[in-house]
């Protein structure tokens, strides 16, 4: 009875290492499919990464920009639903007249950016003076626009971090 016992445990444990090893292979492939989507969207946008200078300082189009910024205050949100990410993508495909592919591939490097910043607490400040570098005040709209149609997505009302954040942006593009 001992023997069957083990042999029964021996199948288990073999068993749950099979699936977990199953497991990390989808997680690696999921992982590699990031990646090559962040490098795809970044090839389409012509962005270069330079060595000794941050990502964000390298950013050339306003637009993507704009696209990082709202993605840095969708999260700001405590667990952003797909309806405010949904909206964001409308909101970057109605006001900067992107299309559907071009959209997703911003909202990625956008996503990236925030990434790179190590958070949207941070990446908001230095998103916001470089868009403010880019194209002046003519982007303010824009991004106010974006950020009000995401907003108005999820609960309607904007957090503590949310109301700090377009306070930060009001200061980058230096409006009183």
């Amino acid at each position: 009875m001992h023997i069957i016992l083990g042999l029964i445990g021996l199948a288990t444990a073999a068993y749950f290492l099979v699936i977990r090893a199953r497991n990390a292979a989808h997680v690696a492939s999921d992982l590699s499919d990031l990646a090559r989507d962040v490098r795809s969207a970044a090839r389409r946008f012509g962005f270069k990464r330079q060595t000794n200078i941050h990502p964000v300082e390298t950013i050339e189009d306003p637009n993507l920009a704009i696209a990082a910024l709202g993605t840095a205050f969708v999260e700001m949100d405590d667990l952003p639903t797909k309806e405010q990410r949904d909206a964001l993508n409308a909101a970057l495909r109605e006001q900067l007249q992107m299309c559907a592919s071009d959209a997703d591939e911003a909202l990625i490097l956008g996503h990236w950016f925030v990434s790179e910043c190590h958070g949207p607490e941070t990446a908001v400040p230095r998103l916001g003076r470089k868009l403010y570098k880019l194209d002046g005040q003519a982007s303010f709209e824009p991004l106010l626009s974006v950020v009000t149609a995401t907003a108005q997505a999820g609960t309607g009302d904007l957090n503590a971090k949310q109301r700090e954040a377009l306070d930060e942006i009001r200061r980058a593009f230096r409006i009183k």
